[in-house]
């Protein structure tokens, strides 16, 4: 049964951990101190009245869009293209709000989320996922276009976790490594994509069979490699997150878990990172973000899976207030995660809702 609580959690609170993130991303510990105070920052620091997200949220939403556009025009038009595909299509839209101006000239476009001035904020997009789309995306984990493992990966393939929670068609193994698939669009490098796998394991299991986030992480630990036999860096992602889970229930500080796990700024530690904030506060929203955004890496990234983690766990109801508050993109991010909850009717006799039609088959919609 999809809950659309936790459909909802999952977004809002990626985009939650990204915004408290952003703000200091690249500042060190230290440095946050003294901005912020001795516990750092614990609170959104507003921008004109906002809590400002990143290409991290921004990616996700378009990582949505392109899953609910291929799913339409397979349905609607038989056009059966791999989800990948679609995803590197709606990628390029992305690519579009970070180097062109609103509105974008009239056009193909693959992504409704064009039609919105607020996505074309140039929000420190990583230069991975900008130099990989401008030379078209389509990296594949068995001919990678470079060999990356930053966090861009990662960071924005928690929908697929949720839309295929309960599509009985797809199997587990199939859905984990369409997580990897998406990351590797950009990110050739084993540990740029195989972390996105995990990720999506861990989503996918709290959402469909309502595991903990415990239990989530520790399945992602004993299927991941069944899933990659053979390669080489599966050990290391394997190794950090096991460590992650024992630095979870050790008495040790938050900062200094962290720094035992990284900064962030590569995919493998920031998945670590997330999973041991995830299930240190598993029933804490507020002190698992405060942890993970609190170090001296890639804070808006480690707080936004997560974020996502937590989110899909605790449901939307679960988010304190303060953090819904004031959150830059919000009701975009809750249309869409709406939209993933509803997906595309397969009942091809039933006529199409013409506000699905603008969204995922002409990508005309406005509000």
């Amino acid at each position: 049964m999809r809950d659309r609580d936790k459909f909802r959690g999952c977004l809002v609170g990626g985009a939650a951990g990204d915004a408290l993130g952003y703000a200091v991303e690249f500042l060190k510990v230290d440095q946050i101190q003294k901005k912020y105070g001795t516990d750092g920052i614990v609170k959104y620091d507003l921008s004109n009245g906002q809590a400002r997200v990143s290409d991290d949220t921004q990616m996700t939403l378009f990582t949505a869009t392109g899953l609910l556009g291929g799913t339409t025009r397979g349905v609607r038009r038989g056009i059966n293209a791999a989800y990948t595909s679609y995803i590197n299509d709606s990628y390029k839209d992305w690519l579009r709000t970070q180097s062109e101006h609103y509105p974008l000239r009239p056009g193909q476009h693959y992504s409704w989320l064009v039609n919105f001035p607020e996505m074309f904020m140039r929000r420190a997009p990583g230069q991975t996922c900008l130099n990989a789309l401008r030379q078209g995306g389509g990296g594949t984990t068995h001919h990678a276009i470079n060999q990356s493992k930053g966090c861009g990966g990662v960071m924005r393939v928690a929908p697929i976790g949720l839309y295929f929670c309960d599509r009985l068609q797809w199997i587990e193994k199939e859905v984990d490594k369409l997580g990897a698939e998406v990351a590797a669009l950009t990110h050739g490098h084993p540990l740029g994509w195989m972390p996105a796998a995990a990720l999506v394991h861990i989503i996918q299991k709290i959402a469909q069979d309502g595991y903990s986030v415990q239990d989530a992480c520790l399945d992602a630990i004993q299927k991941i490699p069944r899933i990659f036999p053979g390669n080489d860096y599966v050990k290391e992602l394997v190794r950090l997150m096991k460590l992650a889970m024992d630095l979870a229930v050790k008495s040790v500080s938050d900062y200094e878990a962290v720094r035992q796990l990284g900064e962030g700024w590569v995919a493998e530690e920031t998945l670590a990172i997330a999973v041991f904030c995830a299930v240190r506060y598993s029933d804490d929203f507020d002190r698992a973000l405060i942890a993970a955004v609190n170090h001296d890496g890639d804070s808006d990234s480690t707080g936004s899976v997560t974020g996502n983690i937590l989110g899909a766990s605790l449901g939307l109801s679960g988010i304190p207030q303060h953090f819904l508050q004031k959150l830059e993109l919000r009701d975009i991010l809750l249309d869409v995660a709406d939209d993933l909850w509803k997906d595309c009717p397969l009942d091809t006799s039933v006529p199409l809702d013409p506000l699905w039609e603008q969204k995922y088959m002409t990508m005309k919609y406005e509000r």
